[in-house]
């Protein structure tokens, strides 16, 4: 129970001081936000509680994959909020977009052979 705590704090943290940073400066910000922080933390995760490399692999595979369809959220947030959208409306335009780009990412690979 102990680690599962640990486990919550440290991601929570990060998170936490990602945004708190991003206060004082959007560049640094933007940088520590850009590390697949959350992706690195799942590895190190995994690997504590399974040390099953070939499905660390395999979810660092299917997060390649799928960081494209998610750069759609990235164009399309920043566009909307600069052409004065509401900021809910932007982000609720923005993921549903990244989504449909997921499903669409997802189809894809299939057809080509590559399951995630």
């Amino acid at each position: 129970m102990i680690y599962y705590i640990i486990k919550v704090l440290l991601s929570s943290v990060t998170i936490v001081a990602i945004s708190e940073i991003s206060k004082r400066s959007t560049t640094i910000g933007s940088i520590l936000a850009s590390i697949p922080l959350v992706s690195l933390l799942a590895f190190v995760w995994m690997y504590i509680d399974s040390k099953d490399i070939a499905k660390i692999a395999e979810l660092s595979q299917g997060i390649f994959w799928l960081v494209i369809p998610s750069l759609l959220f990235f164009v399309l947030f920043p566009v909307l909020l600069k052409r004065n959208v509401d900021f809910w409306l932007s982000l609720s335009i923005s993921l549903s977009i990244m989504v449909i780009g997921y499903f669409i990412m997802i189809f894809f690979l299939k057809k080509v052979g590559i399951n995630i």
